[in-house]
């Protein structure tokens, strides 16, 4: 028998950044599950598919190898392909939702991904830090995922996200890197606690600061980062009598001898570095540079840039953990400073 309504079954999502031949898989297998696709069911051939679907034959046919490779479907030469099993489980099915995909985020991505298993099913979006963005994702989503996981950082707008977020259920749902106040119920969490984590971190580095008079934070007036980052500098600043700043635009910055900048973003490093390069102070010594986040490539720059950071790997890892376990546990991720020679 030939499942001639199976495009009905299909979904390939152009937002997705999953790729489209586990989209295909992943439709398919879903369409099994519920029993709307038969077993001894034949498909298209990979050219019908092809053009159905607006997709090219290299991805039909990666849908299919797939397929195969999980026990779902089989081949006749000449006649095509069938589905050979309808016993198909697929507990975990994971809509991952995130603001951005940089550096230590793939680190968290890649961790998760690791962990969670290789039987999970992921859809993988990036909503790029726009609310309008993350609402439409959210709210045309399927209902038959196990689990949301969603990074909640938004450039404007983000004060009606825990409308949108309260929606999920609550057994189903993760918040990953931030808590969202207004977010309510017993749900998942793994976070970063951001006013305590610089706080701590800069406490930590009281004695290298000392040798300087002014502390200045890059922290744009247009930005995603969680005020929260701003109240513990302050409360350090206050506490420890140091002189402080918060400059909104690095390219409009004064470089001066005796002050130590922290850098959130990594472009606003690269300008920083290149303003200081060109007063001829030298860095460690007569400027300080403090980076947000640990990339591999900040332990060689200048002799090595310091860091403060959480550890992406492990709250990717946590967040696969708590998911496998069904709990609904919030669990903060330390914080790790690693001084360099640019303080």
């Amino acid at each position: 028998m030939t499942s001639e309504n199976i495009y009905s079954f299909i979904s390939i999502d152009a937002y997705a950044v999953t790729p489209k031949y586990i989209q295909l898989t992943n439709s398919i297998v879903n369409a099994v599950e519920k029993g709307n696709i038969q077993k001894g069911w034949l498909l298209p051939s990979i050219n019908d598919l092809s053009f159905e679907l607006d997709i090219s034959r290299d991805t039909a046919e990666k849908a299919y190898k797939h397929l195969k490779k999980l026990g779902v479907i089989g081949s006749v030469p000449g006649k095509g392909y069938f589905i050979s099993n309808a016993d198909v489980k697929q507990p975990v099915k994971i809509f991952l939702l995130f603001n951005k995909l940089s550096t230590h985020k793939k680190i968290m991505y890649d961790a998760f991904v690791a962990s969670i298993g290789k039987d999970a099913v992921i859809d993988f979006y990036i909503y790029n830090n726009d609310f309008a963005l993350f609402r439409k994702l959210l709210t045309n989503k399927r209902d038959d995922y196990t689990n949301y996981v969603i990074i909640p950082h938004f450039l404007e707008g983000g004060e009606k996200a825990c409308e949108i977020i309260n929606t999920i259920p609550k057994e189903k749902l993760l918040l990953l890197d931030q808590l969202l106040p207004g977010v309510n119920g017993d749900f998942a969490a793994v976070y970063e606690a951001f006013e305590k984590d610089i706080y701590e971190a800069l406490e930590q580095m009281v004695e290298q600061l000392s040798r300087y008079h002014t502390i200045k934070i890059i922290f744009p007036e247009y930005t995603y980062h969680p005020k929260q980052i701003l109240e513990g500098f302050y409360r350090f600043c206050n506490q420890f009598a140091f002189n402080y700043e918060v400059v909104a635009n690095v390219t409009k910055a004064v470089i001066n001898e005796g002050e130590v900048y922290i850098s959130l973003m990594e472009n606003d490093l690269v300008l920083l570095v290149e303003k200081i390069i060109e007063t001829k102070l030298e860095i460690g010594k007569q400027v300080g540079v403090i980076s947000y986040n640990e990339t591999p490539v900040k332990k060689i720059i200048l002799n090595g840039i310091t860091t403060i950071s959480t550890d992406f790997y492990l709250m990717g890892e946590k967040a696969a953990q708590l998911i496998l376990q069904k709990s609904t546990q919030h669990v903060a991720v330390p914080f790790h400073l690693k001084l360099r020679a640019s303080l």
